[in-house]
């Protein structure tokens, strides 16, 4: 018992310690991110059987992408993860620059594990967006989730967009049992986005009032964004 509560407090506090060195954010690791952010778009969207529908893509308001979410637990367990939204504009279907987000959630139940994910989240109505407006975003309460349809010829069905707020897309690396982001906080990463925008931009200075100038790399991840989603 002494030993699988150490096993637990130890891949828990992994995550979590996490979250208290997310401060540091130098320009070099934020071009790192949406490196990384990139390569899981190219990843997912060029899987033979997996990618995401382009049509759903194109009817989404936003996504978000966090590449390797890091997930822990022994019984109890939580996950941490650091990446972008972007947001389409419905007038000209272009993406906008990104905007660096944090998640961070718990669980319960039956669970062992370390794991590595990729996590890509279509946001299929105006609700998850707004609630990052103000504050935060709750999955699962602020807005549904559900899994999304995968496919280059799978059908966007109208029940899938109207029951779900949220569509998730994974890609696993390493052995876990029993996790879901139902429930997880996403939230802006306030330092990430004054460091990469050299202001104290929100999400709504970036997506709205021009204010954001994306990087190259920030520009690779829209010009890639705007390839599949055309």
């Amino acid at each position: 018992m002494k030993r699988r509560l150490v096993v637990f407090a130890l891949v828990v506090s992994a995550v979590f310690s996490l979250h208290w060195t997310a401060g540091a954010n130098p320009p070099m690791q934020l071009e790192n991110r949406l490196q990384d952010c990139t390569r899981v778009i190219r990843d997912v969207m060029e899987a033979p059987d997996g990618s995401i529908p382009a049509d759903l893509l194109r009817r989404s308001k936003g996504i978000i992408i966090f590449p390797s979410v890091l997930k822990a637990g022994l019984g109890v367990g939580g996950h941490y993860g650091k990446g972008v939204i972007l947001r389409r504009d419905p007038g000209t279907s272009k993406w906008g620059p990104p905007a660096f987000i944090t998640l961070m959630g718990g669980s319960f139940g039956w669970q062992i594990g370390v794991q590595s994910t990729d996590l890509v989240l279509l946001v299929m109505t105006d609700v998850g967006l707004k609630s990052l407006f103000h504050d935060k975003l709750t999955v699962g309460a602020d807005a549904s989730v559900a899994a999304g349809p995968v496919g280059r010829d799978a059908s966007a069905s109208t029940d899938v967009n109207l029951s779900a707020g949220i569509l998730s897309y994974s890609r696993a690396k390493g052995l876990f049992v029993g996790i879901s982001v139902k429930g997880s906080i996403i939230e802006p990463d306030w330092e990430a986005n004054e460091s990469y925008y050299e202001s104290d931009a929100s999400l709504i200075d970036i997506f709205f009032r021009g204010r954001g100038r994306a990087s190259p790399a920030g520009r690779e991840l829209m010009r890639l964004l705007h390839k599949y989603s055309r």
